[in-house]
């Protein structure tokens, strides 16, 4: 930092000045790398360069972090003795809030801004005063010049509708057959307008200007017109031998809610005006919150935002209070929920119940781990917040006496308010051993097929879920199971699947304790069976699919797969959505 900025001859509203475009080029440096990164994915795509994708998605999610660390560095070089000064700092969000009016991506910009004062002040509950609690502009400073939508007219067929599609969205690896898959696509979308009673022809189609990238797959996202109707619409694309293919063709909102899913790894997208992107999105996906939307574009901090925005707007309007969440009650966590409301709130527990011997920072670690991983669609998006500040009335007393024994590492309560210095909020699901308890049977006996893919999706991702009971997943209002409790989380690549050696004598089987030494990393997939806790026509079902998770070969063989650098595609849609099913991953 020159000499000169820290001089303190400076005044107070020069101060301001320097502070607000100090943090308005950190931010443009931040926006500007993420793009850079965002824009590779193409390539990476058309390369299949899927080890270079994983790099950049690492690269990316840290950029954020790395760039306030440098700005809150400038920031208390420049203000020095005056660090805390709110009026400085007030001034400040002013001058920076003129600064950002004219750029497209101001709602992002006023996040930023907030991430840094938030270092500085470690503030409880929020302050209108430094923060953008609300944004400052009640309709979008800037116009958009362009949308962010190519439209397709009515041509003379469906087939030739999704032909001109193809063609404007093509990669240097060419289509196998891209006039073979119009066909396949348009029969669907056929099909699907006889199923909703729509009329025989589209209007037109309106698709999003950029491929959305994730994986190993590329998604192309719109939505299409048959009179009255308004059809979500996805195309997803995947490499086979010869070149690019149409595997999917998704016709509704349920289907693409998935693709969007809590649970998924956030798409590189390239777009211009993400708020125009995410008012797009959601005409599509009504239920998805706009936190969530622009998380799933890679935006977490302002996804961030917007959920507690939305969080506040709902207990404006609640007489429900927070209690303690449905299942069984966590030896790490405490969870919480309001009914009305479907996120949770996860606290790490002072004390850890026996056997689990882990501390607050190892799970952090874990949770941490998570985050920077391929979801593969079955680890559920925690966000990390700090210093949430609540009315005392809005919490059951249950809730406050389980608090207040459990978790005053994290929680202060006062007779008016509760201070969470630290939470993960995750979306709520149902705990899977709910479900198959009170569920109809046929829905338990999929949900508990799907638990044993889950299983298989994190493998193939080289994640372990470590304590694989039913408690520990949940099924999504989809039926998608899918993992949240992270403390025993690991890598795959780090165990060691071991066969239960023979006992020499009958009484060791008897035994409290096993007759051979087991090391931490120690892993015994025979043993699984006697503690998943499935038992009748549920455990039928899922030995039908799934009983190679009892063998130590499985295991290895995934693990070797992982070394080899072998990935396999996960499908972020049912085996029967495929155009291709003959084309094997």
């Amino acid at each position: 930092m020159n000499q000169r900025l820290t001089d303190s001859r400076l005044t107070d509203s020069r101060l301001a000045n320097i502070g607000a475009r100090t943090i308005q080029t950190a931010y443009i440096t931040f926006q500007d790398q993420f793009q850079a990164i965002t824009e590779r994915a193409r390539s990476r795509f058309d390369t299949q360069d899927w080890a270079g994708l994983q790099d950049d998605t690492a690269e990316r999610l840290g950029l954020y972090r790395r760039i306030v660390d440098l700005v809150e560095s400038a920031i208390r070089d420049l203000l020095g003795g005056k660090l805390e000064d709110k009026l400085i700092w007030a001034s400040m969000k002013a001058v920076y809030s003129s600064l950002i009016a004219e750029r497209d991506d101001w709602e992002l910009a006023e996040t930023f801004f907030n991430s840094t004062t938030r270092r500085i002040f470690t503030t409880v509950g929020v302050d209108h005063q430094i923060e953008f609690v609300a944004t400052d502009f009640e309709t979008p400073p800037t116009r958009p010049r362009a949308p962010v939508y190519r439209t397709y007219d009515r041509a003379g067929s469906i087939v030739g509708l999704i032909k001109a599609i193809l063609h404007d969205y093509s990669f240097d690896t060419p289509y196998v057959d891209s006039n073979a898959d119009a066909h396949l696509v348009a029969a669907r979308i056929e099909s699907q307008l006889e199923a909703l009673g729509a009329l025989q022809t589209v209007d037109r189609i309106e698709m999003i200007r950029s491929p959305f990238f994730r994986g190993m797959g590329a998604y192309l996202i719109g939505r299409l017109y048959s009179g009255s109707h308004r059809i979500p619409f996805a195309l997803a694309l995947i490499h086979a031998p010869g070149g690019i293919i149409v595997d999917a063709a998704l016709l509704e909102q349920n289907s693409i809610s998935i693709l969007f899913s809590f649970a998924h790894s956030y798409f590189h997208v390239e777009v211009e005006r993400p708020y125009d992107l995410v008012r797009f999105l959601s005409s599509m996906l009504p239920r998805k919150r706009t936190g969530e939307l622009y998380i799933s574009l890679g935006y977490h901090k302002h996804g961030k935002t917007e959920l507690y925005r939305d969080l506040l707007n709902h207990l404006a309007t609640t007489t429900e209070k927070f209690e303690i969440a449905r299942g069984q009650r966590g030896m790490v966590m405490m969870v919480f929920t309001m009914p009305g409301y479907d996120m949770v709130f996860k606290l790490i527990k002072d004390h850890f119940n026996y056997p689990k011997d882990s501390t607050r920072k190892e799970v952090m670690s874990k949770y941490d781990l998570v985050y920077r991983r391929d979801r593969a669609g079955r680890l559920v998006d925690a966000q990390s917040f700090e210093y949430l500040e609540f009315g005392r009335d809005l919490f059951s007393q249950e809730l406050l006496a389980a608090l207040a024994a459990d978790c005053t590492q994290a929680v202060t309560i006062t007779e008016t308010s509760v201070v969470i210095s630290h939470s993960y909020v995750q979306r709520r699901v149902v705990p899977l051993d709910i479900f198959v308890r009170d569920a109809h049977e046929a829905a338990a006996c999929a949900a508990i097929c799907d638990y044993g893919q889950a299983i298989k999706d994190m493998a193939s991702s080289n994640i372990f879920p470590g304590d694989m009971l039913l408690k520990n997943f949940g099924v999504t209002r989809h039926g998608r199971v899918v993992f949240y409790d992270y403390d025993e989380i690991c890598l795959l690549e780090e165990c060691n699947f071991r066969r239960m050696p023979p006992s020499s004598r009958y009484e060791d089987e008897l035994a409290p304790e096993p007759w051979f030494h087991i090391n931490t990393n120690d892993i015994f997939p025979e043993e699984f069976p006697n503690f998943l806790g499935v038992s009748g026509r549920l455990r039928e079902e899922f030995e039908g699919q799934h009983a190679d998770l009892y063998a130590v070969a499985y295991w290895r063989h995934q693990q070797e797969l992982i070394r080899e650098g072998v990935r396999s595609h996960i499908f972020p849609y049912q085996p029967e959505q495929r155009l291709h099913r003959e084309i094997v991953y």
